[in-house]
């Protein structure tokens, strides 16, 4: 939902943004050393699930990052940012002391500024087309850094920013999921007018955001704040709702329903089908994170416990690997290894995440991939696996595992949590007749629009893209929100 350039440049020379930039030299701001994010020392924060990693920026840490923006006529760092944040803006608000007009500049764009000032790869998105980045190879400003501190300000502040919604339209839109991208949808939508009511699979509202990312990484409480400020401008909420079972979405239309966005992610969990993975003691990373994060699995009176394990070995080396491990040294494993198939170099997982995994004691084995788990009486013991080698890039661009003939070796490990990647839940593609659905099970739609083969279906996120970032699904959210809209207002003037 970018805007144009003349529209920034318009914005740009307010007057208050004009002294700013008059304040301070280019020079001078160019000079500055980047912040860094203070953190609680590793030996802590992995004994505990709910303490957080990193601690935040102080204003006086906020207020001198943000001096380091040049505020550049072309900010070439809105390009990087998939829901379109007017990232200067609200920066410039900080430097100017002013965290709560910060605040409010975010939510003009993201239903979610908590949580993406933590979550989200800002290091492969608006800080990779940062001034610094692109022309001076210096360390990128620390838009994600201070994105955060804006949040928590307000968070921490008795004073709250509610976006402003138009008067009821009275036209009833579904949402299915609340995770990252029916949230970002729903919170569009509520401005625009419409009567919106998201429905929720789970007891909690949040999706990924709640089970699938660690406390210490993004604490649940915050993602309960950003969910009541949407709650505040409107949006309702119903749990324990599965579209396509409680309710299909025949039934939801003949209630009134005009138009659903379907952002019901990608929660099936997938396997490798090698011999021993059904032993007692291989899960998937969705179980394993949905027990600790949503149920609590880590305490002693847990309903629903999980194994633990001394000896942890996760497969994968995305960001749901990185969780996954580093939530096993805090469930007390005294040794969690992460095995990739590729090498360190190579890991999709953000580089942060890696860096505060290995701070924590995570090993890294690497160039390995699992052929088969061995088991003593159906119990999980150990793991075989097979040496790799790199050979050319595949169609991802990273160079391609090669397994080295006869060179396998045999690990003891009594876990193994797998998390090599997610498929679409088939219960709305399954359940809709006439959507046109993927060999991959994802919902195919309009790159531009996000409208589906049904004229009254758009979709957005993971059932879509079948496993990407919280900021990508965001931006599907508002993609679809600003055609769904268009469609339904030119419906409504004819």
């Amino acid at each position: 939902m970018k805007q144009s350039l003349d529209y920034y440049k318009e914005l740009r020379n307010e007057e208050w943004r004009v002294a700013l930039r008059k304040n301070i030299k280019a020079k001078e701001r160019i000079a500055k050393e980047r912040v860094e994010m203070p953190e609680v020392p590793p030996m802590v924060r992995s004994k505990s699930q709910t303490t957080e990693v990193n601690k935040g920026l102080t204003k006086e840490m906020a207020v001198e990052e943000a001096k380091r923006c040049m505020d550049c006529a072309n900010p070439t760092c809105i390009d990087g940012c998939p829901v379109g944040i007017n990232i200067p803006k609200f920066i410039k608000h900080i430097e100017n002391e002013e965290p709560l007009k910060a605040i409010a500049t975010l939510k003009e764009s993201s239903a979610l500024p908590a949580a993406c000032g933590r979550v989200c790869p800002q290091e492969k998105q608006c800080e990779a087309n940062c001034f610094y980045t692109l022309k001076l190879n210096k360390p990128a400003v620390a838009i994600g850094h201070l994105e955060r501190y804006a949040a928590d300000y307000e968070n921490n502040s008795d004073e709250k920013v509610v976006q402003e919604v138009a008067p009821s339209n009275g036209i009833k839109v579904g949402v299915v999921g609340s995770g990252p991208s029916g949230l970002a949808f729903a919170g569009d939508m509520v401005k625009f007018g419409y009567d919106v009511t998201v429905f929720e699979a789970l007891h909690e509202i949040g999706g990924v955001l709640k089970y699938g990312i660690p406390e210490f990484r993004l604490p649940n409480s915050l993602v309960d704040v950003e969910i009541e400020s949407l709650k505040r401008m409107g949006v309702k909420f119903e749990t324990n709702f599965i579209v396509g079972q409680t309710q299909t979405i025949e039934q939801l239309r003949e209630q009134g329903f005009k138009s659903f966005y379907v952002a019901s992610g990608a929660g099936l969990p997938r396997f490798m089908n090698i011999p021993g993975e059904n032993v007692n003691g291989v899960l998937s990373a969705n179980e394993y994170l949905t027990r600790v994060n949503l149920m609590f699995a880590g305490s002693a009176e847990a309903d629903t416990p999980v194994i633990k394990g001394k000896n942890v070995a996760v497969i994968g080396g995305g960001n749901t690997a990185m969780d996954a491990v580093r939530t096993a040294i805090r469930m007390g494993a005294e040794n969690a290894m992460i095995i990739y198939r590729r090498s360190l170099e190579q890991l999709p997982a953000r580089a942060e995440e890696v860096h505060h995994a290995k701070q924590e004691g995570v090993f890294f084995n690497t160039l390995k991939n699992p052929i088969e788990f061995l088991h003593e009486s159906g119990k999980l013991n150990a793991v075989k696996v097979q040496h790799m080698e790199l050979g050319e890039p595949d169609a991802s661009g990273r160079r391609r595992p090669i397994p080295i003939e006869g060179k396998t070796e045999i690990i003891p490990i009594d876990v193994a949590i797998m998390a090599i990647g997610v498929s679409p839940n088939p219960i709305i593609p399954n359940s809709v007749k006439g959507l046109d659905i993927s060999k991959w099970g994802t919902i195919e739609v309009s790159e531009e629009t996000r409208q589906s083969s049904v004229e009254d279906i758009y979709a957005g996120g993971d059932i879509v893209r079948g496993g990407a970032t919280v900021i990508l699904a965001m931006g599907d959210g508002r993609d679809a929100a600003a055609s769904m809209h268009k469609k339904l207002q030119a419906e409504m003037n004819n």
